[in-house]
């Protein structure tokens, strides 16, 4: 997979073929008024992430959240995604489980989906609000940069492939290469030791990952994995909490709630 990724490179800006249009990254400009944070895996657990941000005092006239996607799914709260996208101070990429709403309309990823991976929120949707989603969560770009103090901050859902620089990443993702959108939605290597533990070298400083549920954040070269399986709770995983790191102006902070909590 990755030397295909690192073939495609060449063949997507060495042949003077222009990428096409797809907007794939989102870039922030450095807040200069309030502080940034970005937030692990949500799936429907809202309520537990607003009350982490009323105890962070979340300014929403200054400071900015970032999502590494999954905001829906498996938990209580999954029909809040839209109104939550809709804050001016809301910003996530898109998860492989906004992926399963963009696909559904295939029967069988809907019955994959539903049967498998949390789904089942969808069904009590009609048609309409169905497809107000779709368009929505297929709005959300596959990665996001974050300028801070500390240098920029790449945000995307699983993973930067081991042998790329963010800057190929990026390239490959803007020219819809289909194999590094599955890589940003789906990929485990990194965090499962499967692949090497070098930084993600480029314009980032580090990088912020989801999609894996781990008991506590880990790191891998300057990736952060922070997905520490707030939703699980539901299924008596012991420790489930919400996590999240303020990434400016401090470099990386880090904060959580228990989702055992009632809130």
């Amino acid at each position: 997979m990755l030397r295909r990724i690192n073939s495609l490179v060449s063949q997507l800006w060495g042949n003077g073929d222009e990428p096409q249009e797809y907007a794939a990254v989102h870039r922030f400009a450095l807040n200069t008024a309030g502080r940034d944070f970005v937030v692990g895996d949500i799936h429907g657990m809202f309520s537990h992430l607003s009350t982490l941000l009323d105890e962070l005092e979340f300014d929403a006239g200054r400071d900015r959240l970032f999502s590494v996607g999954d905001l829906v799914d498996r938990g209580p709260e999954s029909g809040a995604a839209l109104e939550w996208l809709a804050h001016p101070w809301f910003h996530a990429c898109r998860g492989n489980h906004e992926q399963f709403a963009i696909d559904s309309e295939n029967g069988k990823d809907l019955e994959f989906w539903v049967r498998y991976n949390g789904g089942e929120w969808w069904l009590d949707l009609d048609a309409t609000e169905q497809d107000r989603f779709r368009r929505t969560f297929d709005s959300l770009p596959l990665a996001l940069e974050v300028e801070t103090h500390n240098g920029w901050v790449g945000i995307v859902h699983a993973d930067v492939p081991a042998d790329v620089s963010w800057d190929e990443f990026v390239e490959l993702l803007e020219g819809g290469v289909a194999e590094a959108s599955e890589y940003a939605l789906y990929s485990r290597g990194r965090v499962h030791g499967q692949v090497p533990a070098e930084p993600v070298t480029g314009k980032v400083d580090r990088v912020y990952c989801g999609h894996t549920p781990v008991r506590e954040p880990v790191t891998v070269g300057n990736v952060h994995f922070i997905d520490t399986a707030a939703v699980y709770v539901h299924e008596n995983y012991g420790g489930a909490r919400l996590t999240m790191v303020e990434i400016h102006p401090r470099a990386h902070q880090e904060y959580h709630i228990r989702t055992d909590r009632v809130v």
